[in-house]
């Protein structure tokens, strides 16, 4: 370091073969630090530092980087925090379709470093059932310990009570479309017959 005119510092790179024990340490552990932060980092990272010749001002950047993810990341967990707490089934949707949505906002908690416990999705799924599974949902809270019970155990019975409860709805929709069925061949016949009367009464007017 020297001093110009106006007294300001002026840094001069010093020979190497000028260097001294202490400095030659420096360099050395700046080197090896370095070089495991270019190793220790992914491709996206390793091309902010990859300029760098001061570990310390590579380790400057990171941080900033590390915090700036930081913070988008958890404003992501937080977006599907609030996306799960709020999901519900749609009563048109099926039980595997909305396993699958289910399945996919775990994931992605999982793609950020977060995890939703078993527990915590099975209390969601039943909660957000619609109405028509209500009967089930009493029968699994009673018999089950929902602490322990796992997605895929909750999924089968939900399955198999959705198909009971299509396979009474279809039927209950064809009893309905007979018995209208039946009332119109009714109805028609009541026609013809008010029609053979008014023929009838028609003639003995005559």
């Amino acid at each position: 370091m020297t001093l110009d005119a106006d007294g300001n510092k002026t840094y001069v790179l010093k020979p190497e073969e000028e260097w001294i024990a202490a400095e030659d340490e420096l360099t050395l552990g700046n080197s090896k630090a370095l070089n495991a932060l270019f190793n220790g980092v992914d491709k996206n990272m390793f091309r902010l530092i990859k300029q760098c010749t001061m570990a310390k001002d590579a380790l400057k950047i990171l941080k900033t980087a590390y915090e700036g993810t930081t913070k988008v990341k958890s404003a992501k967990i937080q977006l599907l925090t609030t996306k799960f707490e709020n999901l519900k089934m749609l009563e048109d949707e099926s039980i595997q379709d909305y396993h699958l949505n289910i399945l996919d906002i775990a994931n992605s908690f999982e793609s950020l470093g977060g995890k939703i416990s078993d527990e915590k999705l099975v209390r969601n799924i039943l909660r957000s059932l619609p109405n028509r599974f209500d009967m089930k949902v009493t029968a699994i809270e009673e018999a089950q310990d929902i602490s322990s019970l796992k997605v895929d155990e909750l999924i089968g019975p939900l399955q198999n009570f959705e198909i009971i409860v299509n396979n009474k709805t279809n039927k209950k929709g064809k009893g309905i479309a007979f018995t209208s069925s039946m009332n119109s061949d009714e109805t028609q016949g009541n026609h013809e017959d008010d029609d053979d009367m008014s023929e009838s009464l028609a003639l003995i007017g005559r």
